[in-house]
Formats: C-alpha cells, structure tokens, sequence
C-alpha cells in the first residue's frame, strides 16, 4: 500500500465500513421489522460473511481495518502510522452513517408499520426496539426495555461484554495475519475466518449487548437515529453510558487482546524459516 495515494485509503475505509454496517445492520433490519429471519444465530452467520465480503472488497487498498478499535490496535501493536489513525477513524465513520442512512431510506416505511403495530412512539421510553437497528443497547431490547430487563445487565458487565468482544475479536485477527502462524489461513483466505469469529462472538455476547465490537459501527447509526427521530433513545440512550460501553469498551479491550497475542502466543510462535 506504500504506492498508494493516502486519500484512496480513506475512501476504501469508508467503502468498506459502508458495505459492513449495511449488511450487518441491514439483517437486523429485516430480522427486527419483518420477523424474516428466525433467530439470533442467522443474524450472526450474516454479520460474518458481510465481514469477510467488505474485507475481501477493500483489504488490498487500505488493509480493510472497518473498525476504529482495530485501527488504533494496529497502531500500537503493529507500527500502523499514527498520522493515519484520525482519518482512517474518520473514514470509518463516514461509511458507517452512509449505511444507516441508506438503510433508513430502504425500510423507512417497514420501520414505521412496526412501531404502530407495536405502540412504540419514536424518540420515547421502549422505542429502542426500533432504535435498535441502528444504534445497539443492554441488554438486547428483545428481551425488554423496562427497569425489570434493565436488571439483566448492568453498565460494569455491558462494559465487559464489549470489552472481551473485542479484544478477542482483535486476538484472533493477530494470530490470523500473523506471517509465523503456520496454521493460520493465507493472504485473502484470512477474510472469513475474521468473520466467522464476528459470528461466534454475537452468538455469545449479542443478548447482553448486541454484540457491537466496533465503535464506527455503533456511533455511525446512532448519530443518524438521533437525527432521525429517535432523539434521547439513541444519544444518550435510555440508560446512558453509550460511549464507555459502545466506544470506550472497545477500545481498551481492542488494546487488551492485541496485548495478550503479543505476549503469551507471538514468543512462542516457530521462528521464520531463512531463506
């Protein structure tokens, strides 16, 4: 990418998180506003391979980093350029709002049937099962928006749900690029097995969280619900505590993971073969 023009990375970022949020959240959509889909696991299948396809779309242009949790990781672990991390970020964000808003065009009137249908009133108390598409909350509106559910996580494991989703989501992208790692996947191999652990990390942790792992991802959507009507419910959110669940959470548990691949597998890893 040393060739490359600086600007065509942070169009690809964008591109990319663009094609992430819309078909992660895009299933969310039609799993929330039209009963399509059944269940929490085909949700997380469609997640992953929306990830490996936006990996496997833009990874040769800008590394395909589509989370600014990974982003700020490979530059603390990996050397990436720290002048590239706020437009890269940036990127990210962009793409991600892009999406939501897209997205809002495409099932606007989907969304309005399900909160008459359902009582739901935009921007008030319980409206965050239609919010829910866009931004994410704890726990999982599905299982209830009123104080009793909010009984069911709190802020601290909300915290660390997002926290050890990520960080093992960046683990796992460290051992898959990293060129010691003989069982790892090859070059443009790595794209769904990325995926695949975005899969099996909202099997796990999307009842607590939605399982969200990304703070572009998350705010992105959550800035357009707010200027979309849903007000308060998306920014700050019913319970509040957004940012250190949604954004922070990520980012330290990104830090964490790429910090516990370097120092209890990367050492032990075979040595480079010499040519």
């Amino acid at each position: 990418m040393n060739d490359q023009k600086p600007y065509g990375r942070w169009i690809a970022e964008a591109v990319g998180t663009f094609l992430l949020v819309l078909f992660g959240t895009g299933v969310v959509h039609v799993a929330v506003f039209s009963g399509a889909l059944q269940g929490l696991g085909q949700v997380a299948v469609a997640w992953g391979i929306g990830i490996g396809l936006a990996i496997y779309a833009t990874a040769a242009v800008s590394g395909a980093h589509l989370n600014p949790a990974v982003t700020l990781a490979l530059a603390i672990w990996r050397g990436f350029s720290w002048k590239q991390v706020g437009p890269y970020v940036a990127a990210q964000f962009v793409g991600a709002f892009a999406a939501a808003a897209t997205l809002h065009g495409l099932f606007h009137n989907w969304i309005a049937h399900f909160e008459t249908a359902n009582n739901i009133t935009r921007g008030e108390p319980g409206s965050q099962r239609s919010a829910m598409a866009y931004g994410e909350y704890f726990p999982n509106p599905d299982f209830g928006t009123d104080a009793e559910a909010f009984e069911l996580v709190s802020h601290v494991q909300a915290f660390g749900a997002e926290a050890l989703g990520t960080g093992l989501l960046v683990f796992f992208i460290f051992a898959l690029i990293d060129p010691r790692n003989r069982n790892a996947p090859l070059g443009r191999a790595v794209a769904f097995p990325i995926g695949l652990v975005v899969t099996v990390l909202i099997c796990l942790l999307a009842v607590l969280t939605q399982g969200g792992f990304n703070p572009a991802r998350d705010f992105g959507p959550r800035v357009f619900a707010f200027l979309a009507g849903w007000g308060e419910i998306a920014i700050p959110g019913p319970r509040g505590g957004f940012f250190t669940v949604y954004i922070l959470a990520p980012l330290v548990g990104a830090v964490i993971g790429g910090a516990a691949f370097d120092f209890l597998i990367r050492p032990h890893l075979p040595k480079a073969e010499q040519d």
